[in-house]
């Protein structure tokens, strides 16, 4: 009588998610790194904003390009070209917060390291399911279209602590859900998962610095 191959098929499945969760979090660190590298360089170089159509064009256009290629190397080579330009886009505004309040810089990288950090160990030690938020998570993401495109022919600035306050939501979100489909073996592309993270975890401290810079007037 042949043996069951249930829990033979469990141990391996977990060592697959295992496999893939630490290869997520290795190439999600070394990007934030590159991230943070491409950022000091281009403070120290004074970058100008690179205006809103470049940036938006470099977002979409590197995220799509890192998911297209997830399969072959060209898809890390492409990570690192994505967080790399996310750094020297966002040099210019964090240049502005180090001349202005050094703190609000530090308070909001530590409060992100905190949500991550605390997010992410829950999702993996309990193991709970939050593909329930994928309807939430499709919603927002109409509603920040929405958003991108009224900033284009209104002044939305009366509306920042609210919106930033509704995307730092969507960010925790984002990282519960990416979570969750890793350690449940739905995700098993690391480079497409670290960088989904890299999206959330950046979405985020940029909220977060505009939080803290409202509340603080600056």
């Amino acid at each position: 009588m042949a043996e069951p191959l249930g829990p033979i098929v469990d141990a391996g499945r977990a060592i697959e998610v295992n496999k893939v969760l630490r290869s997520t979090y290795l190439l999600l660190a070394m990007a934030i790194g590159f991230a943070a590298t491409t950022a000091f360089i281009g403070i120290a170089m004074g970058l100008p904003f690179m205006g809103f159509w470049p940036y938006l064009i470099g977002f979409f256009g590197l995220s799509w390009a890192v998911n297209k290629t997830a399969n072959t190397s060209w898809g890390i080579v492409l990570t690192f070209v994505f967080t790399g330009f996310i750094g020297l886009a966002i040099a210019p505004i964090l240049n502005v917060y180090l001349q202005v309040n050094p703190g609000v810089v530090l308070q909001s990288l530590a409060m992100t390291a905190a949500a991550f950090v605390g997010l992410s160990i829950y999702t993996i030690f309990t193991r709970t399911n939050f593909s329930w938020l994928g309807q939430f998570l499709a919603v927002a993401f109409f509603i920040v279209v929405g958003i991108i495109v009224a900033s284009i022919f209104f002044d939305l600035s009366a509306f920042s602590l609210l919106i930033s306050g509704l995307m730092v939501f969507v960010a925790c979100a984002l990282i519960l859900f990416q979570t969750s489909r890793i350690v449940l073996g739905g995700e098993t592309n690391y480079i497409i998962a670290a960088n989904n993270l890299f999206v959330s975890i950046y979405i985020l401290f940029m909220n977060l610095l505009s939080i803290f810079g409202i509340m603080g007037d600056d």
